[in-house]
This record gives C-alpha cells, sequence and structure tokens, in this order.
C-alpha cells in the first residue's frame, strides 16, 4: 500500500514513487529463507532500485531494472516521457526493452538521458535496438549523452552528482530540493557542495555490515547528518539489513526507510 508523505519543496507539481528499493538481488532473494525473505510484512518485499518522478504533469523514471514492466503495471504509469539512468550495472537497465508500450501508445522515440558509459552498455546489451534495419516492433530511443553539468527536460531541470559505487562513477540526482542518490559509498566535498540545501534526500544503505561499493546504515547516517536535509529516505535495501520494522527502530527522527509504492509529495 503507498504512503503519501507531503513536503513543502517549490512551486511546481512534482512527486516521487518509490517503484523499488531493493539491491540488485531483491527482496525476497531466490532460494533464501532468511526472516527476512519469509517476513509477510509487504514493506520487506522489494524490487530493484528506481523511482517515478512526477513534474507538472509528466513522468520521467530513472533506472529501469529487471522488474521494469512490473513496476510501470503496479504503478499504473500511462505516460512516459524519458528514462534518465544512474550506471550501466544490469540492475539498473535490464528492462529497457520495455519502453516499447510506450513508444506504441504514445507514438514516438523514448528519450534516454544517460552518461556514455551507460550508452555503450545499452548498446552492447540491446544491441538490436541501434541496428540500420531493426527487426519490427523493437523499442524506438532517443539517445541524449549527459556529463556532470545540468541538463533540462522539459521544464524539468536536472542536476548531475558523482558518487563512487567502488571505482566506478555514478551519476546521482538532484532536482530542485530533492537529490536521489544510489549505489554510492564515496562522495567527495566537491559533490557535496551540490547537495547542501536539499530538503528530501534518498541514500543507498546496503545493509549493517561495512561493503565494498556501498554505504552500510553507519555511513549513511553519517552522510544524511553532514548533508542535513529536512528528511532522508534509505534505499538499496539488502535482506541482510533486517526487517523494516526492525530497521526504523534505529534511525533518527528525519530518517526512514523507503518501501516500494511509498510516494512523496514535494508541493507546496
Amino acid at each position: 500500500m503507498a504512503i503519501f508523505v507531503v513536503m513543502s519543496i517549490d512551486s511546481q507539481n512534482f512527486s516521487v514513487t518509490f517503484l523499488g528499493t531493493g539491491t540488485s538481488q531483491g527482496v525476497p532473494v531466490i532460494a533464501c529463507n532468511c526472516d527476512v525473505c519469509l517476513s509477510e510484512d509487504s514493506k520487506d518485499k522489494r524490487l530493484r532500485c528506481s523511482v517515478l518522478i512526477e513534474y507538472n504533469g509528466k513522468n520521467y523514471v530513472i533506472d529501469s531494472g529487471p522488474d521494469f514492466r512490473q513496476q510501470m503495471l503496479r504503478a499504473n504509469v500511462q505516460s512516459l516521457e524519458a528514462l534518465v539512468f544512474t550506471h550501466e550495472h544490469k540492475d539498473h537497465l535490464a528492462g529497457m526493452d520495455d519502453v516499447r508500450a510506450f513508444n506504441f501508445k504514445q507514438k514516438k522515440d523514448m528519450e534516454i538521458y544517460c552518461s556514455e558509459a551507460v550508452e555503450k552498455a545499452l548498446r552492447r546489451e540491446f544491441y538490436y535496438v541501434f541496428e540500420a534495419n531493426k527487426y519490427p516492433g523493437v523499442p524506438a530511443v532517443n539517445l541524449n549523452r549527459i556529463n556532470m553539468n545540468p541538463f533540462q527536460i522539459n521544464d524539468m531541470k536536472v542536476t548531475p552528482i558523482e558518487v563512487m559505487h567502488y571505482t566506478m562513477p555514478v551519476h546521482a540526482f538532484r532536482i530542485g530540493g530533492f537529490t536521489y542518490i544510489t549505489d554510492a559509498k564515496t562522495v567527495s566535498e566537491e559533490e557535496r557542495a551540490k547537495i547542501r540545501g536539499t530538503k528530501i534526500l534518498v541514500v543507498n544503505a546496503l545493509r549493517r555490515e561495512e561493503h565494498i561499493s556501498h554505504f552500510n546504515l553507519e555511513q549513511a547516517l553519517a552522510f544524511i547528518k553532514d548533508i542535513n536535509p529536512e528528511r532522508a529516505y534509505l534505499t538499496h535495501i539488502s535482506h541482510l539489513f533486517g526487517k523494516q520494522e526492525e530497521i526504523e527502530k534505529e534511525l533518527p527522527e528525519n530518517v526512514f526507510v523507503a518501501s516500494d509504492g511509498l510516494r512523496i509529495e514535494l508541493n507546496h
């Protein structure tokens, strides 16, 4: 069941829905019989990480992982302006093929915003999309290369922020007073400066134990304390973290665990 949280950010009509809040394996994990994977709490069921941005009546999605089709159906998304990618790992781009449905309905190519590294991965994984003589019915996309400069999608300004996923650069994104960060282990002071002033911060927190390429809980909370948003939400959560009900007992009063279907309204 979706939960609605209203925050005053700016004068735009702006909301964020968490389509997925799980790590690369999702939760439950295949063939796992741990307490989290066997939990009957719907908040402990996590598809792969993705968010839906609704901005002035238009829809945008950050990352199309393996669960993209299911996420679009579950959220009843009827139109989509663009896909924006954080990085090239499979759990963030594997579902791109299913933009076909929006091609058919909207009668236009899907706008895709991504780095050079993501473009290379898309051309490799979905080679048939980019062939000169395309098979009928394959996705139709228009690639827009992004770097560290702010860019515009319709009337929505997006500011990229570089975070490091071990040694891999990953794009985080700031839209107004909202910042979305996934797959981060380190964030330089220069990039943190772009985030400061954020009112709503979403950041990955994989588990309690140390991890080579993700914030653990302690590191995520330290990062949140440094940025000092009004509210923060944890995402990209592993079954090793524990049940949501248990995690929430350990958090500061302005920090929450995101769950699939959670919707945040960011309007005046």
